[in-house]
């Protein structure tokens, strides 16, 4: 049991040991990359002094906003959409003109209204968390047994009363699924903001390195970045298999 635990791990930890040994007996200098060792001696360090903390405080807060603003209005749309045909056809064009803009393409844009900080990274983020979760809501909604819907009519539910008790029980696992996904991508947005343009977090510590030449600390940056994506991923599906069981799976596969 503990084998299959630890199977996964034996690639990238066999990947990190040939890299390491390349570097060394190739006497490698170079300004972008430096040894495995290297780079966790310098997360080590980063952490110690609270530099990583710091940058990681600013960018997860900048994730939480955006990701909770973002899932709000997309499940609003999505749920909007998947009960009413007329309103989603109205809608199609302007939705489908509007979501293959890139969050980043904003940033001009929201640089110019907002600034610097926080408030123009949320927005950015919020942007790109909506198009996941109104998409996948939306089909969720749509995939509704009919047979619910018949009987929440004849219950004679109001239409709140029908979203409460019939719709969101019954489209939540799938709905679960979009909020992972947009929880990934509020991550990667998050980061791409800071390294473009926003002088905060763990981003703009990444350029900071970039700039001090300092690949081992660049590549800790990195690292630390899916450290943290990997463990955000891990406790939500946890989370979805507490919650749902195997409709986790079966809403993940549909």
């Amino acid at each position: 049991m503990k084998l299959e635990r630890t199977r996964p791990l034996l690639l990238p930890i066999a990947a990190l040991l040939v890299f390491e040994l390349w570097i060394r007996l190739a006497h490698l200098q170079s300004d972008s990359l430096a040894p495995p060792s290297a780079a966790f001696v310098a997360l080590v360090a980063a952490l110690a002094d609270f530099t990583i903390p710091i940058a990681t405080r600013d960018t997860l807060l900048a994730v939480f906003a955006g990701l909770a603003i973002g899932s709000v209005i997309g499940l609003a749309l999505g749920i909007a959409f998947g009960l009413s045909t007329i309103l989603d056809r109205l809608m199609e064009v302007t939705i489908e003109a509007i979501r293959p803009i890139p969050s980043i393409a904003l940033l001009p844009i929201a640089l110019i209204a907002l600034g610097f900080g926080y408030r123009m990274e949320i927005v950015i983020v919020a942007f790109a968390c909506v198009w996941p979760m109104l998409i996948l809501s939306r089909a969720a909604v749509r995939g509704i047994e009919p047979r619910l819907m018949e009987v929440s009519r004849a219950l004679r539910l109001t239409p709140a009363q029908r979203i409460i008790k019939i719709i969101i029980p019954a489209a939540l696992p799938r709905i679960f699924v979009a909020f992972r996904l947009s929880a990934g991508i509020a991550l990667i947005v998050a980061v791409t903001v800071e390294i473009a343009i926003n002088p905060l977090g763990l981003g703009a510590g990444i350029m900071q390195a970039q700039q001090a030449l300092r690949a081992d600390l660049m590549l800790a940056y990195l690292v630390w970045i899916g450290a943290i994506g990997y463990g955000f991923n891990f406790a939500l599906v946890v989370v979805e298999r507490r919650l749902f069981g195997r409709a986790a799976t079966a809403g993940a596969v549909s």
